[in-house]
């Protein structure tokens, strides 16, 4: 992983993977490499929507990581998650401060008088 000013705590990191789960790469960057224009469409990208994915192209394994780098530090923003060649950066919005939630959990549903009855007979095999 990348290392830059702008941590996260890992509840952050969970509510702001969730969250970006279902976005579409906004910026993609490919051959050739990470121009100014690219830099300043990603910086839009994080003004406009705090949360942002970015794609690359063509570009090395060994190569992505240095290229995370400089994105982060050159923009301040945070590296949510980085799986292949998708990049999650986050990068909170000075005018809009929304506090961090963690995702709801499911509660399951209310069981049948049959599941307790055999939940609890389960639990006293093992006893």
């Amino acid at each position: 992983m990348t290392e830059n000013t702008n941590q996260l705590s890992p509840i952050q990191r969970r509510t702001l993977r969730a969250a970006a789960h279902h976005l579409n790469p906004v910026v993609s960057i490919s051959q050739k490499g990470l121009t100014p224009s690219v830099l300043a469409e990603i910086d839009r990208s994080l003004k406009a929507h705090e949360l942002i994915k970015l794609r690359l192209y063509g570009i090395e394994r060994d190569n992505r990581d240095a290229l995370f780098t400089e994105i982060c530090t050159s923009l301040n923003c945070a590296t949510v998650q980085h799986i292949g060649n998708l990049l999650v950066l986050w990068r909170e919005n000075p005018k809009e401060a929304i506090e961090m939630v963690p995702a709801r959990t499911r509660k399951s549903a209310p069981m049948t008088k049959k599941q307790a009855a055999a939940r609890n007979e389960t639990r006293a095999r093992r006893r």
